[in-house]
């Protein structure tokens, strides 16, 4: 499943892909601030994508899941992480990002489930 179809919500797989049962999914967002109101500064990106690439070193050595990608706009950076368990994904990243400058006065969403109706999700500031 591609990334923009577990963003939106769509549980039937890609046409490219084998037939599988599609498995729950949860999501942990972190969002971080930018310092315009648009894609911030390219020094910013740079640095963030540094981070994700601790993140998702991070998420290699748990085994928790995968690091899913970034977007960029409206002020914020936000980098996708997906597993079968929130907690467990967050825990295996929660150093990296408490411990990096660049995530102060951002926050941390934990999605259980797929996005949509009876999905739980809880915040965490940075």
């Amino acid at each position: 499943m591609t990334f923009w179809s577990r963003l939106l919500g769509r549980t039937t797989p890609d046409r490219d892909e084998p037939a599988v049962e599609h498995a729950v999914e949860h999501a942990v967002l972190i969002r971080i601030p930018l310092s315009d109101s648009e894609f911030g500064t390219e020094a910013e990106r740079s640095a963030i994508h540094g981070l994700a690439d601790e993140i998702d070193g991070a998420i290699a050595r748990s085994g928790s899941g995968e690091y899913d990608g970034d977007e960029f706009g409206d002020g914020e950076c936000t980098l996708y992480l997906y597993g079968p368990d929130a907690d467990a994904l967050w825990a295996s990243v929660e150093e990296v990002v408490r411990g990096d400058p660049r995530t102060a006065g951002g926050h941390v969403v934990k999605r259980y489930g797929e996005p949509g109706e009876g999905t739980r999700a809880v915040r965490i500031e940075l």
